[in-house]
């Protein structure tokens, strides 16, 4: 198999090689700017990602993928960290060529210590650039040592640099219970929603509730209607703060379409939807509460795990 490893600080996954529109050249470049596209598109230009199935997901700096087939400028790439029904091997869509480079035969996030970013975004600082990346919460870096408050890391062009205080270093999964899941999804209230994002530049609904999950060390399937059909299945009477909400059209009757975390006392954690930030809301009275289906849990209760601090927490909740 021929694996590349992402080089960039986000890159989108499309639908198809010419997907990226004129207005996206900034989201498949390298370097690449996510906040300028962000920035550059209007309401209906976001819209349109979900609408015309432009983009499929998304992928941090350091994240590795099989290539199954090339052209002159973008390869068609799975995606073995996300899990999805689309291919058993990993998430597929196509990724602009100068957005990855060749894997080193030692790179593998999966074992040795790894630097994860717990901030929202952190700063890179990269061997021979004087300009600093802006890099996405739960980024993996192999770690290689500390010194005088700084993180030296391996990167897939050299050594780089980041603050000691934006990220946890582990050598195995940190897990967290289901409080910690909803404590690091407060971190991004307020952030606008993109389709097919998995990162802290915007997340999808799905997008969001695996990157809350995975920061708390269970990596669940990519989309809702996977996630929904996988994890503990919990009694919509029972459930706790952390465990997955799922909803689906003709008042809950239909085919999955949205997920969010469940916050506690009957409210709602979520990315919404185009147009829209992450936002907590009481669930009655609304169309989610009408449309509630099924709730999922992954996470198992544990010590909160906090950039290298351990307490014991223990879960109890009302519920709605």
């Amino acid at each position: 198999m021929d694996k590349w490893i992402v080089n960039v600080p986000v890159a989108t996954v499309w639908t198809s090689f010419d997907s990226a529109r004129e207005m996206d050249k900034d989201a498949v470049s390298n370097p690449v700017h996510i906040d300028s596209w962000l920035e550059g598109l209007t309401y209906d230009s976001r819209l349109e990602l979900c609408n015309q199935n432009l983009v499929q997901t998304q992928l941090l700096y350091g994240e590795e993928v099989v290539v199954l087939e090339e052209n002159a400028d973008c390869a068609y790439v799975i995606i073995p960290s996300q899990t999805t029904s689309k291919d058993d091997r990993g998430y597929p869509g196509w990724v602009p060529k100068s957005q990855l480079t060749a894997s080193p035969d030692d790179w593998n996030l999966a074992e040795g210590t790894v630097a994860v970013i717990m901030s929202p975004k952190a700063q890179l600082y990269r061997e021979n650039n004087q300009i600093p990346w802006v890099l996405s919460y739960q980024t993996a870096l192999p770690y290689l040592h500390e010194e005088q408050g700084k993180v030296f890391i391996k990167t897939p062009d050299g050594t780089g640099v980041l603050d000691l205080v934006d990220v946890v270093i582990l050598d195995s999964p940190a897990r967290g219970n289901g409080r910690s899941i909803v404590s690091e999804g407060e971190k991004f209230l307020h952030l606008p929603y993109l389709w097919g994002g998995m990162s802290s530049f915007g997340y999808d609904c799905s997008g969001f509730a695996y990157s809350m999950c995975k920061a708390n060390g269970y990596v669940i399937p990519r989309d809702a209607q996977d996630q929904a059909a996988a994890g503990k299945e919990i009694e919509l009477a029972k459930i706790e703060p952390g465990d997955l909400l799922f909803f689906a059209y003709e008042e809950g009757k239909g085919r999955v379409h949205h997920v969010g975390i469940y916050y506690g006392d009957g409210k709602l954690l979520h990315s919404p939807k185009t147009g829209k930030t992450v936002e907590i809301i009481p669930l009655e009275g609304t169309i989610y509460e009408r449309e509630l289906c099924a709730a999922r849990r992954y996470w198992v209760e544990t010590e909160v795990y906090n950039h290298g601090k351990t307490t014991p927490s223990k879960q109890s909740e009302k519920v709605f």
